[in-house]
C-alpha cells in the first residue's frame, strides 16, 4: 500500500502575447511614463489570480523579433483586451513600434543591493543632489535591468540614464530594498583644464637634487615674493640680507643642497657693511623709539 504526501502548489508560468502601445494612447496618464510599470488587461488579472503567482507581480517583456528583453511591474489592469500600455522609454529599449507583438511572462527576481548609472548628458551635473532625485524617481519602478536606458523627468527636463551594472544579478527587484547607488562620468564629460594646468606647473617646479637636469620654470608663480609694509607707515632702514652658510650666497627658491639630516639651519639678517674702516657692529641702529614731537590741542595765549 502506497502513501501519498501533499506538497504546495507549484507556481504556474504566466506567458501571453499582447499588442504593445505607448501610454500616449491613454488619456492623461503621465504617471505611467515616469515609472517602470505597465498597464495590462483585466483578463490577465483573472489568469494571475487563478495561478499561484509570487508577489510582487514582476514580468519579463520580450521582443522576440529583435531579441530584446527587459523587466517591469504592473500598475493597473484596465487596458483593452489584447493590449498592454508601456512607457515610451521602455518601447525604445525593446525597439518596438505601436501595435507590435510583445511577450509578457511572469518572473521572480532577486532583491537589488547595488546599481550603477551613467548619465547620457553633462546636463545631469546641474542637479544639486542627484541621488535624492533618483531615489524619488525610482519609487515608480519595480525592476532594473542591466543595459536599459531609463528616462527620468526633473524640473520639466528629461534625463537619460543607462543602467551599467546591477547586483546580485543582471535583473533585480527594487521594491522595499536597501540599494547602494553609484554614478559613472556622464557621456561627453571632460576634466576641467585648470586642474591639468596646475598639475603641469607643479611638475615644472620640482627639482630632484644636485646635478639634476630637470627643467625648472623660472617664470612660474613664486610664493612670498611681495614687499612688506609697516603699520606705522615708516620704512625699514636696514636691508635684510641672508647670511651665507657657505661661500655661495643663498638664493630664494633654490634648495640647500648641503643640508644634513638631523640639523636645523637658521638664516638671520646681517647689518649693512661699512666701507670707512669701522666695524659694522659699532654702527648704531638708526631707528630710535619715542623720538616724535608732541602737539597740544589747546594753545595757551601769551599775555601782552
Amino acid at each position: 500500500m502506497f502513501g501519498f504526501q501533499m506538497f504546495g502548489q507549484i507556481p504556474q508560468q504566466f506567458n501571453k502575447q499582447y499588442r504593445c502601445y505607448s501610454v500616449s494612447m491613454l488619456n492623461d496618464r503621465q504617471d505611467v511614463e515616469r515609472g517602470g510599470k505597465i498597464i495590462m488587461p483585466p483578463s490577465a488579472l483573472d489568469v494571475l489570480t487563478r495561478q499561484n503567482i509570487v508577489y510582487p507581480m514582476l514580468f519579463k517583456l520580450t521582443n522576440k523579433k529583435m531579441d530584446r528583453k527587459t523587466h517591469c511591474g504592473v500598475l493597473e489592469f484596465v487596458a483593452d483586451e489584447g493590449k498592454v500600455y508601456i512607457p515610451y522609454w521602455m518601447m525604445r529599449n525593446l525597439l518596438l513600434d505601436e501595435g507590435d507583438l510583445l511577450t509578457v511572462e511572469s518572473s521572480s527576481l532577486s532583491v537589488a543591493t547595488y546599481s550603477k548609472f551613467q548619465p547620457q548628458s553633462v546636463d545631469f551635473l546641474d542637479i544639486s543632489n542627484p541621488k535624492a532625485v533618483l531615489e524619488n524617481i525610482l519609487r515608480g519602478f519595480a525592476c532594473l535591468t542591466k543595459g536599459d536606458m531609463v528616462a527620468i523627468k526633473y524640473n520639466d527636463k528629461i534625463y537619460e540614464l543607462q543602467v551599467l551594472e546591477t547586483k546580485p544579478s543582471d535583473a533585480v527587484s527594487i521594491i522595499e530594498c536597501d540599494m547602494s547607488v553609484e554614478f559613472a562620468a556622464p557621456v561627453g564629460y571632460v576634466e576641467p583644464e585648470r586642474q591639468k594646468q596646475a598639475e603641469q606647473d607643479t611638475e615644472d617646479m620640482q627639482v630632484d637634487g644636485p646635478g639634476s637636469t630637470q627643467y625648472v620654470d623660472t617664470d612660474a608663480f613664486m610664493a612670498f615674493q611681495g614687499q612688506g609694509n609697516r603699520l606705522d607707515g615708516k620704512k625699514k632702514h636696514s636691508d635684510a640680507k641672508p647670511v651665507p652658510l657657505t661661500a655661495a650666497v643663498l638664493k630664494r627658491g633654490i634648495p640647500n643642497y648641503d643640508y644634513q639630516k638631523g640639523t636645523i639651519t637658521f638664516i638671520r639678517t646681517a647689518k649693512p657693511a661699512v666701507t670707512n674702516g669701522t666695524n659694522s657692529e659699532d654702527v648704531p641702529d638708526l631707528f630710535e623709539a619715542f623720538k616724535g614731537e608732541g602737539q597740544k590741542l589747546r594753545q595757551k595765549h601769551k599775555k601782552k
